[in-house]
C-alpha cells in the first residue's frame, strides 16, 4: 500500500508541462469565456436601459385598466367573481400577445437589427417587387445589408408572389396598410401623453378633496406643454433618468400588488385559470364583450418592443420582459383584483385606492414621472416613424435634427413636435376623461398589432421561406384573438374612439397624396428621359458654350438623363465643363455603410465629361452635411476614372448606351489612398468665389459665411501625382476635373411644378392640383432638405403635366 502511494506521487511530480497546442487551446477557452461574459453583460445592460425607453407606456397601464373595464354597462356586474374574471382576461392577454407573439415570434423578424412596420415592409420589398417607386437597381442588391434573413428556398410561395407583383392594386393596398399602421403609431403619439399624464395626476384629486377637476386638468396641461418643450434637447440628455424611474416604478407596483394579494384576498391566485374567463362571459354576456376595449389597454405600448428594437437587441428584450416586466405587471393586476374584490366601491380610482397610505405620495411621484417617461418614448417613436415615411417618399419634407452623436435613432422633428403638442392638448381639454381617451387609445394600439400580424404572416412566407400553411395558422390564431378585441374597441367609436380614426385618416391622406405626387413625377421623368442619341448628336460641346467649373445637376432619376436636362440646355446659354448628375435616393435597408454610399458611373463617351453619382441612404440614415461632400465626390469620380482605365469591363465599347455601368467607390479608400494628392488649409471664402474676379460675388460669399459659421469648411486643393505610366487620356481627364473644381462648383436643380393634364379625371386633379401642390408649397424645399448652399444654387422652373 505504501509503495503504491509513492509511485503515484512520483508520477505526479514527473508530469510533463503543457504543450504549445494545449496552451493555445486554454487561451482560446479563456477568450471564448471572456467574449460570452462580455456579451451577457452587454445584453443585461441593454435590458436595463430598455426599461426606460420601451416599457414606460406598458408599465403605466395599471393606472387605468380596471376603471376602463368596469364603466358603462359593466357597472351592473361589479362583483368579486367579475373582478376575478377581468383579472384572468388581463393575465391571458398579456401572456398571449406581448409574451408569446412579440417576444418569441415577432422579435425574430428584425431588419438588420431594426424593427417596426417599416422594417417588415422593407424586408418584403427586398424579397419581392412590392415597392411602387421604380427606382431599384441591381447594384442595390449588392449592399451588405440587403441580403438579410433566411436563405431557404420555397416554391410554394411563388404563385402568390407573382400575383402580388403583377397586380399594382395589390401592392397599393399593401402600402396603404403599412401607412395605416404608421398613422396609428402617430395617433399613439397624440393620445398616450394625454392618457398617461391625466391618469397619473388623478392621484392628487383622490388625495385632496378640495382640488377641482379643472385644476387637475390645468396641471396636466402644464406638464404636457413642458414635456413637448423639452423635446428639442434630445432624449440623450435626460435618458439616464428613464431606466431608474421605470425600474423603481415596476418594483413599487410589484410590492404593492404582492401586499394587496396577501392582505386582502390570496384566493385571487386561482383566477390565473382560464375557467374564470368562461364564468365571466357567462355572467356578463354581451356587456363583457364590450368591456374588452378596456382589457386591451393592459397591452397598450406592446408595439414599442418591436418598434424600438433598433436601440437594443432582441436578446435584451427577451431578458427584460419575461423576467422582470411581465411578473411585475401580473402581480400588480393580481393585487388590484384582490383589493377590489373586498372594496367594490374603489373601482373608479382602483390603483391609488389600493396603495397603502404610508407610501401614497412617493408612489404618486413615481407614477407621474413614469407617465412622462412613457409619453417620451412614444413621442420619440413618432419622430422615427415620420423620418422613415419621409425616406420612403411617403411624407412631406420636414426638418430632422439629430440630437445625439452616438445614437443614430435619436432625432427631433420640430414641426411634428408642435403639431403633436397642439393635438394632445386639444384631446386632453376636449375630453377631460381618461375613459373616452382610452377608447380612442385602444383602437390605435390594437390596429397597429392587427397590421403587424398581417405583415408578419407575409414575412413568414416571403422572407423566412416557410409554408403558407404555417403563415396562415399564425395569422388566424392571432387575428382571432386581436379581432375580438378590435371589434370591441370599434363598438366605442361614438364614445371617443372616432378621434383615433380621424387622426389616422388625416395623416394617411397626407402620406398617400404626397407619395402619389412623387410617384407620378418620377414616372414622368422615367418615360420622358432625354435620348442618348440626341446627346451624342450634339457632340461634346452639347451645342452650347462649356465654361470652367463643375455643375452638379440634382435629379430623382437613378438611370438615364432626366427630361429637365433638355430644359436646362434650352434655357441656359452655357454649361460647365464637367457635369455630374446627382441622385440622392433611399434604399430599402435601415442603414447604408459609408463604404457603399457612392455609386459612380459615366454618361456618354469620355470627351463629354459627364458623370452620374447616386448617393444612397437607408430609411433610418440621417442625411447630414459633413462639409466635405464636394471633395468626396471629386475624389470618388477620380477613383472611378482610374478604375475604369484598369478594369476594361467598365469601359467596354460593346454597350452602345454609355450609361448604366456604375461602380461602388468606397469613401474610406478614397480618403486613405486617393488617386489625387490632397492638401488642406483653413479658408473663409469659397474656392469658386476666390477664383472669380467679381468683387460682388466675393462680398456675397463673405456675408453668407458670416451668417452661416457652421458651413465654413476647410479649403481642399487637389493635384495629380507624378506617374509616368498613367494613360495620357486618363491624365487629361483628371486634369480637367481638378481645373473644374478649382473654377468652382454650382448646384443646379429644377424648380418643378406638377399639374394634372386637362384630360385627367376629377379625382386626379384634386389629388395633384390641390392636395400635392398644397403640401409641396408648405414643406421644406428640396435644396434645403439636401443641405445645398443657396449661394451656389441655380434653379430652373419646369412644369410637369402628369
Amino acid at each position: 500500500m505504501h509503495r503504491v502511494d509513492v509511485d503515484h506521487e512520483r508520477d505526479t511530480m514527473e508530469q510533463p508541462p503543457p504543450t504549445a497546442t494545449e496552451q493555445t487551446q486554454l487561451e482560446r477557452r479563456k477568450e471564448t469565456f471572456a467574449s460570452k461574459f462580455a456579451l451577457i453583460s452587454s445584453n443585461l445592460l441593454l435590458a436595463y436601459q430598455s426599461l426606460g425607453v420601451v416599457y414606460g407606456d406598458l408599465s403605466t397601464s395599471p393606472l387605468y385598466v380596471y376603471r376602463s373595464i368596469f364603466v358603462g354597462k359593466l357597472q351592473n356586474y361589479q362583483t368579486s367573481e367579475a373582478i376575478f374574471g377581468a383579472f384572468s382576461l388581463i393575465f391571458w392577454t398579456i401572456t398571449l400577445i406581448p409574451l408569446l407573439k412579440y417576444v418569441f415570434i415577432v422579435l425574430s423578424a428584425d431588419d438588420n437589427g431594426e424593427g417596426g412596420t417599416f422594417a417588415l415592409y422593407s424586408l418584403l420589398c427586398r424579397h419581392a417587387k412590392f415597392s411602387l417607386l421604380p427606382n431599384q437597381q441591381a447594384a442595390d442588391e449588392e449592399l451588405s445589408a440587403y441580403k438579410y434573413g433566411f436563405s431557404g428556398q420555397s416554391t410554394s410561395c411563388l404563385p402568390l408572389k407573382r400575383f402580388l407583383e403583377k397586380h399594382k392594386k395589390s401592392r397599393t393596398v399593401l402600402l396603404i396598410v403599412v401607412l395605416l399602421g404608421a398613422c396609428m403609431v402617430i395617433g399613439d403619439g397624440v393620445l398616450t401623453p394625454a392618457m398617461s399624464v391625466i391618469s397619473s395626476m388623478s392621484g392628487i384629486q383622490a388625495a385632496t378633496e378640495h382640488l377641482s377637476h379643472g385644476a387637475v386638468l390645468l396641471l396636466s396641461c402644464i406638464i404636457l406643454v413642458g414635456l413637448f418643450a423639452l423635446q428639442h434637447s434630445g432624449t440623450h440628455r435626460v435618458g439616464f433618468l428613464f431606466a431608474p424611474i421605470v425600474t423603481i416604478w415596476l418594483i413599487s407596483i410589484f410590492l404593492i400588488g404582492l401586499y394587496n394579494t396577501i392582505f386582502w384576498n390570496p384566493k385571487v391566485v386561482s383566477a390565473l385559470s382560464p375557467y374564470y374567463i368562461i364564468e365571466f362571459f357567462k355572467e356578463t354576456g354581451k356587456d363583457g364583450w364590450v368591456s374588452l376595449g378596456g382589457v386591451l389597454l393592459s397591452i397598450a405600448g406592446t408595439e414599442a418592443m418591436f418598434a424600438d428594437l433598433g436601440h437594443f437587441t432582441a436578446t435584451s428584450m427577451r431578458l427584460a420582459f419575461p423576467f422582470f416586466v411581465y411578473p411585475c405587471l401580473v402581480v400588480q393586476y393580481m393585487g388590484q383584483a384582490a383589493f377590489l374584490s373586498k372594496n367594490i366601491d374603489s373601482i373608479p380610482n382602483s390603483f391609488y385606492n389600493s396603495v397603502p397610505e404610508s407610501v401614497y405620495w412617493p408612489v404618486f411621484v413615481i407614477a407621474t414621472l413614469s407617465a412622462i417617461v412613457g409619453s417620451q418614448a412614444v413621442i420619440t417613436a413618432t419622430f422615427s416613424i415620420v423620418k422613415q415615411c419621409n425616406a420612403l417618399g411617403c411624407f412631406p419634407r420636414v426638418k430632422i435634427v439629430h440630437t445625439s452623436k452616438h445614437i443614430k435613432g435619436q432625432i427631433y422633428v420640430p414641426e411634428i413636435n408642435w403639431i403633436l403638442m397642439i393635438l394632445t392638448l386639444a384631446v386632453a381639454v376636449g375630453f377631460q376623461d381618461t375613459t373616452l381617451i382610452g377608447n380612442a387609445y385602444g383602437i390605435a394600439c390594437m390596429t397597429v398589432m392587427f397590421i403587424t400580424t398581417f405583415l408578419m404572416a407575409l414575412v413568414i412566407i416571403f422572407v423566412w421561406q416557410r409554408s403558407i400553411a404555417l403563415a396562415t395558422s399564425f395569422l388566424l390564431l392571432f387575428w382571432l384573438i386581436e379581432g375580438v378585441y378590435l371589434s370591441s374597441a370599434f363598438i366605442k367609436i361614438p364614445q371617443g374612439g372616432w378621434v383615433s380614426l380621424v387622426l389616422s385618416f388625416a395623416f394617411l391622406t397626407i402620406m398617400f397624396v404626397w407619395h402619389y405626387g412623387i410617384r407620378k413625377k418620377y414616372n414622368f421623368d422615367l418615360h420622358n428621359k432625354v435620348p442618348l442619341k440626341w446627346l451624342l448628336g450634339l457632340g461634346p460641346s452639347l451645342g452650347i458654350v462649356r465654361v470652367p467649373g463643375i455643375g452638379l445637376i440634382y435629379s430623382e432619376l437613378a438611370t438615364g438623363v432626366p427630361s429637365i436636362f433638355s430644359h436646362f440646355v434650352t434655357n441656359l446659354p452655357a454649361f460647365h465643363n464637367v457635369l455630374v448628375f446627382v441622385c440622392v435616393k433611399s434604399v430599402p435597408v435601415p442603414f447604408v455603410s459609408p463604404d457603399e454610399r457612392f455609386l459612380i458611373g459615366r454618361i456618354c463617351p469620355r470627351p463629354y465629361r459627364m458623370y452620374r453619382c447616386i448617393v444612397r441612404y437607408g430609411y433610418k440614415d440621417i442625411q447630414r452635411d459633413d462639409g466635405n461632400f464636394e471633395d468626396l465626390l471629386i475624389q470618388s469620380i477620380a477613383e472611378f476614372i482610374q478604375m475604369e482605365a484598369v478594369e476594361p469591363q467598365l469601359s467596354s465599347s460593346e454597350s452602345p448606351s454609355f450609361d448604366g455601368r456604375m461602380a461602388v467607390i468606397s469613401t474610406r479608400s478614397v480618403q486613405s489612398g486617393s488617386t489625387l494628392l490632397v492638401s488642406e488649409e483653413d479658408f473663409g471664402i469659397s474656392n469658386s468665389i476666390q477664383s472669380s474676379k467679381s468683387l460682388t460675388l466675393q462680398s456675397l460669399r463673405s456675408a453668407y459665411d458670416d451668417e452661416n459659421p457652421q458651413m465654413r469648411r476647410r479649403r481642399v486643393r487637389f493635384c495629380l501625382p507624378e506617374n509616368p505610366s498613367m494613360d495620357p487620356a486618363v491624365r487629361d481627364e483628371l486634369s480637367d476635373l481638378i481645373q473644374a473644381k478649382e473654377a468652382g462648383v454650382a448646384y443646379i436643380m429644377g424648380h418643378s411644378y406638377v399639374k394634372a393634364r386637362r384630360s385627367a379625371s376629377f379625382l386626379k386633379k384634386l389629388l395633384i392640383d390641390i392636395g400635392y401642390s398644397f403640401l409641396r408649397k408648405n414643406c421644406r424645399g428640396p435644396a434645403v432638405a439636401l443641405n445645398i448652399p443657396h449661394i451656389s444654387l441655380i434653379e430652373v422652373g419646369m412644369i410637369y403635366y402628369v
